[in-house]
């Protein structure tokens, strides 16, 4: 789903208790009545920072309040977790704007159970894949592979003879692309939760780890 303009967000995060906003890191917005949680240490969000934030939540609220989460993607796990309850049961009033521009890194328990919204402007959902066909072709293979055809692909990115870790994330790169694009355009939860698997392969590639390893074993 998108929108058109920063300043309609607040007005859609009050017809639910929990909203997702993708837009610019840079991008500045202000509203009343909103606690802003963002990372203090190491650049997480920690659990102890969402449990302050529960805690001040227990007091009755008498007009809209917003607890804003920038960027969401610093979440931890255990903080997403502390999160979950009340993302699913949101008291009355209270309504939690996570804001990130990178959706895909957040964990699928928190990516499932919300609206996503994009900054029309600025988004590039609909934007063409711009690597070469071949790239795109074998990315397209990945996402839809079975276990059993893993290795037949880890072998076909290892005939490439010349930059062949470039070449495999390339391949892995587009794949998550190809995954991060088509669960926004259509909302369905299968390709959100392949996304988790193909950025540990890129990951695990890119530290100099066995390609065709980790291609077939990350991604099973």
């Amino acid at each position: 789903m998108f929108f058109d303009n920063v300043s309609e967000m607040f007005e859609i995060a009050k017809r639910v208790g929990f909203s997702i906003f993708v837009i610019p890191k840079d991008l500045e917005f202000s509203v009343k009545n909103a606690i802003v949680l963002k990372p203090e240490e190491k650049s997480v969000i920690t659990i102890e920072q969402v449990q302050d934030v529960l805690l001040k939540l227990s007091i009755k609220q008498t007009e809209d309040f917003f607890v804003i989460i920038r960027p969401a993607d610093a979440l931890g796990r255990e903080a997403s977790n502390a999160l979950l309850k009340n993302l699913e049961e949101p008291k009355e009033k209270v309504h939690f704007v996570l804001v990130t521009d990178t959706p895909s890194k957040l964990l699928e328990t928190i990516l499932s159970r919300a609206a996503v919204y994009f900054l029309r402007e600025k988004n590039d959902i609909n934007e063409a894949i711009k690597a070469d066909k071949a790239v795109v072709d074998l990315a397209r293979k990945f996402v839809v592979a079975k276990p059993s055809d893993l290795p037949a692909l880890a072998e076909e990115v290892a005939k490439k003879k010349d930059g062949v870790r470039a070449y495999a994330l390339s391949v892995i790169g587009t794949a998550i692309e190809i995954l991060y694009k088509s669960y926004f355009k259509t909302g369905k939860i299968v390709f959100a939760k392949k996304i988790p698997k193909f950025l540990e392969a890129y990951e695990n590639i890119e530290k100099n780890g066995h390609i065709k390893l980790h291609l077939v074993a990350d991604l099973l």
